[in-house]
């Protein structure tokens, strides 16, 4: 396993790839996102660390450019925020999982073990309910024949629904499936994400699609649920 840690406190970047070397682990260290875009661009990694405040280039810039590429190596942000706000923006870039500095070592090492566990995607790559659908691969959406501009985020989301469309799925079960961290109940990053795409698939469309169903969850379904 090898992964590569975008960090420029040094301090910080020592007691992680230390620890993940100790652990077996494979590390690479960059200081800023140059550096981390150099070795991105030259070794490929299982998983990525990388920091939201760096020089040069910060931490979700380059994010934005790893998915722009169709790199799809899973990416764990530090970050020293923790607000609602905080985590849509970095999670909206395309990253996997975050973690809030200060951490303890352990919590890092399970974050890591979960997107090792995460498996690869072995699914029909075409997509579809009611005139609603999704080609995976070239990452297009269209509904009536009209193309959808989805964020990393918002695709990631419908293409789960749209996996278990006509099934109702919890805020639970979209966070940790979506997300791919420990889901939080009061958290409502789940929430403001179906907003966000229910605004962009359904707006301007005589039947809606993404339906709530109060108390438990969500629906893909093609006619209303109660």
């Amino acid at each position: 396993m090898r992964i590569l840690l975008v960090e420029d406190e040094p301090g910080i970047a020592e007691f992680i790839s230390q620890g993940l070397r100790e652990t077996g682990y494979a590390v690479d260290v960059a200081s800023d996102g140059e550096e981390g875009r150099e070795y991105v661009s030259s070794v490929e990694y299982d998983i990525i660390i990388l920091d939201i405040m760096l020089p040069n280039i910060d931490g979700l810039k380059l994010l934005s450019e790893f998915r722009s590429q169709k790199i799809q190596t899973p990416v764990l942000l530090l970050t020293a925020r923790d607000t609602v706000e905080d985590r849509v923006k970095g999670l909206d870039r395309g990253a996997d999982d975050y973690l809030v500095k200060p951490f303890a070592f352990s919590e890092l090492l399970a974050r890591l073990r979960a997107l090792q566990r995460r498996p690869p995607l072995q699914f029909n790559t075409m997509l579809q309910i009611g005139d609603l659908t999704m080609d995976v691969v070239k990452r297009e959406v269209q509904r009536g024949g009209r193309a959808i501009e989805l964020s990393p985020l918002e695709f990631k989301l419908l293409e789960y629904l749209l996996r278990n469309s006509n099934s109702v799925v919890t805020r639970t079960q979209i966070g940790e499936h979506v997300w791919d961290f420990d889901f939080y109940s009061d958290s409502n990053v789940v929430d403001v994400y179906v907003g966000y795409l229910r605004r962009k698939i359904d707006k301007g469309f005589d039947q809606p699609l993404l339906h709530t169903v109060r108390g438990v969850g969500y629906c893909l379904k093609s006619c209303s649920v109660s």
